[in-house]
C-alpha cells in the first residue's frame, strides 16, 4: 500500500531531498509496487513521480496518458515532447534525488542508463536508492514477524514430516526419488495454506553439488545408499502481505554420514552460527553491521578452514514478501551490499560448500528485533538427517 509519510520519513533519515519513481512499459516493478500501481495499466510513455522529504509530491505525465498517476497525491504537470520534459525536470537542478540505481545491489538497480543521462543533463544529482528501498520494502514489522515465524515453523515441520517418509522408504528398501520428494513438500505447502514462487530443491548425490538444482521428471533420480540429500524449501502463508521463510537441510539416504562430508559440514555449522554471534556481539557494543561485513566474517571462517575452492556464493539474501527481498543481502563478494542490518531486517544465513561429487548448504533465517538478531522457526540443523535409526 502506498505510504507517503513512510517514504518521506525514509528520505529524512537518509538525508536525501527527493525520491524519484519513474516507469516505461512497467519495466520497473519495484516502483509500481512501492507506489501501489496496477502492473497491467497502459504505460507506453514515461511518467515521473517526485516524492520530497517534506512537502507535496510532483507528478509528471505525458499528454497521451494524463491519468497514469491519478491514484497518487501531488501537483500535476504534463509534457508532450522531450524538450518539454527536460524543462520540467530542470526544476530539480542541483537537488539530491534518490533513484533506483546501485553500483553493486543489482536487485534494486532498475534505472536504465539512458534515463540516468537524461536526468543528469537536467542537472539532477542522482543518489542510489538502495537504502531507501530497504526502508520501504525490505523491513518487517510486528505482523510481518508473526507471519514469517509461522512460515518458518511450518517449514521445519515440513522437513520433519518429509524426512519421516524418506526414512520409511529406506527401511522398507523402497525407492524415493527427487521429483517424488519435491511433490511431497509441495503437497504439505498446500495442506498448510502456504505458497511459493518456485518448487523446492531436492538434490541427491551429485545433484547436491548444484546450488539451484531443479528436479526434472524426465531425468528423475532415485536416492542411492549413502547419497547426500540437499533440501532447500521456501514459502509463505497465503495471506496478503505475508513474509517468506527459507531454510535448507541436509540428510543422508543411509545410517551413517560419509567421511568426506563430516569436516565440511562441521565447518558450515560453525560459520553459520558465527554469523549470528557476530551480529549479536556488534549489537551488544551498540553498533550495526552491514550485510557485506557479515558475509566477510562467515567467509573468513571457511577460508581459514581451507575451503577456498569450495565456496560458490554469498552467505545470504534479504527476505520480505519476496523470498529474495529488497533488504540487505549478506554479500561481500558477488554484489557487495554495504547496507546495514537495521531494525526489521530479515535475511537468510546459508553458507555452502561445493565439491566435485557433492555439495552442502545449511540455512536459517534471522531478523533484527529490538536491535538484536533472532533466529526464526525451530532449532537449526546441527547434525545430518539419517535413515534407519530406531
Amino acid at each position: 500500500m502506498f505510504d507517503l509519510a513512510k517514504i518521506s520519513a525514509a528520505l529524512r533519515d537518509a538525508g536525501v531531498d527527493w525520491w524519484l519513481f519513474c516507469n516505461f512499459h512497467h519495466r520497473d516493478s519495484l516502483s509500481d509496487r512501492i507506489l501501489d500501481l496496477p502492473p497491467d495499466t497502459t504505460n507506453s510513455r514515461w511518467w515521473f513521480y517526485f516524492v520530497p522529504a517534506t512537502g507535496e509530491p510532483l507528478r509528471i505525465v505525458h499528454g497521451v496518458e494524463p491519468g497514469a498517476l491519478d491514484s497518487l497525491p501531488g501537483a500535476l504537470l504534463r509534457y508532450d515532447s522531450r524538450a518539454g520534459l527536460i524543462s520540467l525536470l530542470e526544476r530539480f537542478k542541483g537537488r539530491r534525488v534518490g533513484v533506483q540505481w546501485s553500483e553493486t545491489v543489482s536487485a534494486v538497480s532498475t534505472l536504465d542508463h539512458g534515463t540516468a543521462l537524461l536526468l543528469e543533463s537536467a542537472g539532477i544529482v542522482l543518489v542510489p536508492a538502495d537504502g531507501l528501498v530497504q526502508r520501504l520494502q525490505g523491513l518487517i514489522d510486528g505482523s510481518g514477524i508473526e507471519s514469517h515465524e509461522r512460515a518458518a515453523r511450518n517449514l521445519y515441520e515440513v522437513v520433519r514430516r518429509v524426512w519421516a517418509r524418506v526414512d520409511e522408504r529406506y527401511r522398507r528398501r523402497e525407492r524415493a526419488t527427487e521429483v517424488e520428494v519435491q511433490s511431497w513438500i509441495l503437497g504439505l505447502f498446500e495442506e498448510m495454506g502456504m505458497e511459493t514462487d518456485h518448487p523446492p530443491i531436492v538434490g541427491a548425490g551429485l545433484h547436491s553439488n548444484d546450488p539451484h538444482f531443479a528436479p526434472d521428471p524426465a531425468k528423475d533420480r532415485a536416492f542411492a545408499e549413502g547419497d547426500i540429500i540437499q533440501l532447500d524449501l521456501w514459502a509463505k502463508m497465503k495471506t496478503l502481505g505475508s513474509i517468506y521463510a527459507d531454510i535448507s537441510w541436509l540428510g543422508v539416504f543411509g545410517g551413517t554420514v560419509p567421511a568426506k562430508a563430516q569436516a565440511p559440514f562441521a565447518a558450515l555449522i560453525a560459520s553459520r552460527d558465527a554469523a549470528v554471534s557476530f551480529i549479536a556481539a556488534a549489537a551488544a557494543e551498540g553498533r550495526r553491521v552491514s550485510g557485506a561485513e557479515v558475509d566477510a566474517h562467515v567467509r573468513g571462517h571457511l577460508l581459514s578452514a581451507g575451503y577456498a575452492q569450495a565456496l560458490r556464493h554469498r552467505t545470504g539474501h534479504g527476505i520480505d514478501v519476496e523470498v529474495h527481498g529488497s533488504g540487505a543481502n549478506l554479500d561481500s563478494i558477488e554484489f557487495p551490499d554495504h547496507r546495514e542490518l537495521i531494525e526489521g531486517a530479515c535475511f537468510s544465513v546459508e553458507p555452502g560448500l561445493y565439491f566435485e561429487d557433492f555439495g552442502l548448504r545449511t540455512e536459517i533465517d534471522v531478523y533484527i528485533k529490538d536491535g538484536r538478531p533472532v533466529v526464526s522457526g525451530d532449532r537449526p540443523q546441527t547434525a545430518f538427517l539419517l535413515c534407519g535409526h530406531p
